[in-house]
């Protein structure tokens, strides 16, 4: 029997594709719904699975209209051939996206088909310590933005005792918690969403395996409102978890006890950074802690705590099922691996892109991505988020990997590549980073709080004047006193896309009073 595919990603549903799905089942037609596979460009990519080989061929852009008409064949404009042996897929080493796209997200069954628990029965087959030292021996290091060593953080947490939530009596129930920070707020980013969407018993698996490891009994994964079917998919998940013994008391016949819960969060940016998304979890306002103490020693209610970002949970199962060394063998210098790249702004295709570190921008945009979608120059592409740096035409070489961005003044992030063409105007760039940090900011500190309400008004008179080199230096200094001073990396690292793009694209900056005027006026309409 001939079944169809079709994903119930986000992307895939914001372009019709339940619509799609509809028509097949109204015809008769055994339908899978699955994650999307990351060609975005193409979405609703409908696949069917020949019924002897198994062997999956798509057509792109389907909308529902075509079934009735008859159009979906294999003459198609739209027909893609063998999905494996596309382009865009056939160059990918896929560790964390090996199921998204390929198996029904919430079907258990379908998950073990396709290797999954592979990782977790291999861990409980181990020590926690042997557990511990598989990851530091990998090499994985944070897919959050600061690519901190997971290994030790993990060490870190397995040397601490349990103890009560703070405030408890001494002789409360003592715990250990994983972390899973969801809020996936940077610019350019959607692999979260789509590994929560599309493979969610990965995370599950991998959050499970970091608390064998570590000794944790809770799990919270703080997931941002915007995701609601991310929400809905993991709730899901989690149920269908726990009724096959991979969540709760005795997972999987062993002695780890270990279940997961799922809370939402306001849409806070801020909520990002680790501490604030503990402040966020413990019920009050999203606002940075202080350190020490760590969060690995005292995290959430007071107890030690893993937190790790999505992508860096969902390495873990596949690295136990294959092994640390064939990981560590991916990647150059101290970025090894894989990273899931996301392609977006204006770029002909977008989506995602799951390669070892040391692929180049250049490669990325141009052969996989086609190049911008307006068919003009490109003339820059952020990298990691709305904080993040700015790299020209003429610096895309630069090979995509931690030490390499460092040293051209660039940061790695989550991964999320943002293109622009020639006709942006990189002074409003930089106001937007000023601008963005007063809307987010969560007005612990001064540097944030205060540092970039004066940078939204140094750029305008930067912009305003002729002679600008006095507002020029101000704005030097304040990022200045912003990066030294900031409590955290939302201060810290919103004067990076500033003076990116004032060293780069200085003639962006050096406009007459009329323009300047109405470009400000524009940008506050807006």
């Amino acid at each position: 029997m001939t079944v169809w595919f079709v994903p119930r990603d986000a992307a895939a549903l914001s372009v019709g594709a339940n619509a799609v799905a509809a028509a097949l089942e109204a015809q008769g037609e055994q339908v899978v719904r699955t994650g999307s596979r990351g060609l975005l460009w193409l979405e609703p990519l409908v696949e069917r699975a020949d019924s002897r080989s198994g062997i999956r061929v798509g057509w792109g852009n389907v909308q529902a209209s075509d079934f009735a008409s008859g159009d979906l064949t294999e003459t198609a404009p739209n027909y893609l051939g063998v999905v494996e042996e596309l382009d865009y897929l056939a160059c990918q080493e896929r560790w964390i996206y090996e199921r998204v796209g390929i198996t029904d997200p919430v079907d258990p069954e379908d998950y073990l088909s396709h290797g999954g628990m592979v990782g977790l029965q291999r861990a409980l087959n181990l020590s926690p310590a042997d557990v511990v030292t598989a990851v530091t021996a990998s090499g994985l290091r944070g897919r959050g933005g600061a690519g901190f060593p997971t290994g030790i953080k993990w060490q870190t947490v397995a040397e601490q005792a349990a103890v009560p939530h703070k405030g408890d009596p001494i002789d409360a129930p003592r715990h250990k918690y994983i972390c899973v920070n969801a809020d996936e707020g940077d610019s350019g980013t959607f692999a979260d969403r789509m590994l929560m969407e599309g493979d969610p018993f990965c995370l599950l698996e991998g959050m499970a395996i970091a608390a064998h490891a570590v000794g944790a009994d809770r799990g919270m994964i703080y997931l941002r409102s915007e995701y609601p079917a991310a929400i809905a998919v993991m709730h899901e998940a989690i149920d269908k978890a726990r009724d096959r013994g991979w969540l709760g008391q005795g997972i999987m016949g062993s002695t780890c006890n270990f279940d997961v819960t799922v809370r939402v969060g306001a849409g806070s940016y801020v909520c990002g950074e680790e501490t604030a998304m503990l402040e966020s979890l413990e019920g009050r306002r999203g606002t940075v802690r202080a350190k020490p103490p760590l969060p690995a020693i005292e995290g959430l209610f007071g107890t030690p705590t893993v937190i790790n970002n999505v992508l860096t949970i969902a390495s873990v199962p596949s690295i136990l099922a294959r092994g640390a060394e064939a990981y560590a063998a991916l990647g150059q210098e101290r970025s090894r691996g894989t990273q899931v790249f996301q392609l977006a702004g204006n770029i002909a295709r977008g989506g995602i892109v799951e390669v070892a570190f040391g692929i180049s921008a250049h490669e990325l945009i141009f052969n996989l991505g086609q190049g911008t979608k307006s068919g003009r120059p490109l003339k820059a592409v952020q990298v990691g988020g709305p904080l993040g740096a700015y790299l020209t035409a003429e610096s895309l070489q630069v090979p995509m990997a931690y030490e390499a961005l460092a040293a051209e003044g660039a940061m790695l992030g989550h991964g999320g590549l943002v293109v622009f063409d020639d006709s942006v105007d990189m002074a409003e760039q930089a106001r937007f980073a000023m601008e963005f940090c007063v809307e987010e900011s969560c007005g612990k500190c001064t540097p944030c709080r205060i540092g970039a309400v004066r940078g939204v008004e140094v750029i305008d008179d930067l912009l305003a004047s002729d002679t600008s080199t006095n507002a020029e230096q101000l704005l030097r200094d304040l990022c200045d006193v912003m990066t030294q001073g900031s409590l955290c990396a939302m201060g810290g690292l919103t004067p990076q896309p500033v003076l990116s793009a004032l060293d780069q694209f200085p003639e962006d900056f050096k406009r007459s009073v009329s323009q300047s005027s109405d470009a400000v006026q524009g940008a506050v309409r807006e």
